[in-house]
């Protein structure tokens, strides 16, 4: 049998199912019973219409979750009839998923859907199995070995996720984790018309819009965040210059991204002001110099710079344009997805605070 490695497929499968419990389930309004079993549409004949894109988006949709699984099972030493399980899991979930859509006006279950899900998650079960009969997997334990530590699971799947969290847009450039606000507007919302709305605490002072200093922090952390994450899971020092590159890369690209998605492609580079300049610059020294601290340190670090970086960002009010900006977002405009990436916007760095804490005090979950 193979040997057994921690591996990040399995987080990333996770998260792919959680993908696909959104992308299926939405709007998650107006449930109700139609009057019919919830499995009918496996009887039902093959819809008259349908573009290539849909058949594009149910096998696309499931050919991650295939690939990630198998993977899994290759890592892990548990390859054995990883393809057939990996299409009955996935066909299982596909069956539910389109199974609840019946109690949902807005969703059409499909028997061409479900069969097109499967398809998916068996391709890229296959592509995955290929790539280990290729040598490709092997090549990528490797790459991970000399790379990272043995535990650096949980923070890859961190780092992966922050281009996706900077797709939503932010009040202030690289600021995740700005939850206050809404926070206190969503309990004050949910507490209306009750007696508890007396006891909400109310702020003696209002937010105040952040100053260009201020502003030059939260931006110089927010990239300094995710390299110091970086640095508690990669040993080398070369490796540590290569992989900050691909921070500042990644993080300007997403933002820009970001940018053009909310305002439109000739807006792309308006939030790239002098205290963002300043910022990025101030953030690029600090993490050379930073180069060599030890693995624990940098854990350390990101504690820090995470308590000060949330402080600092949850004291900022949104402006009545950037509410308009959230607005459109939330109708899902640009992004089908838009309400995962505004989770992630906000969770990930509480997340990392998490997962940094679990280092701290050397207790990572284990696979």
């Amino acid at each position: 049998m193979a040997s057994r490695h921690k591996t990040s497929a399995w987080p990333f499968a996770l998260i792919c199912v959680g993908l696909i419990f959104y992308a299926s389930l939405y709007p998650f309004a107006d449930w109700r019973y139609q009057g019919i079993v919830p499995w009918a549409f496996l009887g039902s004949p093959f819809p008259k219409y349908w573009t290539g894109f849909d058949v594009a988006a149910n096998v696309l949709g499931y050919l991650p979750l295939g690939f990630l699984l198998v993977l899994s099972a290759l890592r892990t030493g548990r390859a054995q009839y990883a393809v057939g399980l990996t299409t009955l899991v996935a066909g299982v979930l596909s069956l539910t998923m389109e199974s609840l859509q019946s109690y949902l006006p807005a969703r059409v279950p499909s028997n061409v859907d479900l069969a097109l899900n499967m398809l998916g998650a068996w391709l890229g079960a296959l592509l995955a199995w290929g790539m280990e009969k290729l040598g490709v997997i092997d090549r990528w334990s490797i790459f991970r070995a000399r790379w990272f530590v043995a535990d650096a699971r949980g923070g890859l799947v961190l780092l992966a996720l922050w281009p996706l969290a900077l797709l939503f847009p932010a009040a202030v450039p690289f600021g995740l984790g700005q939850v206050l606000e809404r926070l206190e507007a969503a309990l004050a919302d949910a507490l209306e018309e009750t007696p508890f709305l007396d006891w909400l605490p109310v702020r003696d002072i209002e937010l105040q819009p952040l100053v260009p200093g201020v502003e030059l922090v939260c931006v110089m952390l927010g990239v300094l965040i995710p390299c110091l994450l970086g640095f508690c899971i990669i040993r080398s020092v070369g490796r540590r210059a290569l992989f900050l590159l691909l921070v500042f890369t990644l993080g300007i690209g997403a933002t820009a991204l970001s940018a053009a998605l909310s305002y439109g492609p000739e807006h792309a580079w308006a939030w790239f002001s002098l205290p963002v300049k300043a910022g990025l610059v101030t953030a690029l020294v600090w993490v050379i110099l930073l180069l060599w601290v030890p693995l624990r340190a940098s854990a350390a670090l990101v504690l820090l710079a995470l308590g000060i970086y949330l402080s600092l960002l949850n004291q900022v009010p949104t402006s009545p344009y950037f509410a308009q900006t959230l607005f459109t977002w939330e109708q899902g405009r640009f992004i089908r997805f838009h309400g995962l990436a505004q989770w992630l916007g906000w969770l990930w760095p509480y997340a990392v605070l998490v997962y940094m804490l679990l280092r701290v005090w050397g207790r990572e979950p284990k696979n």
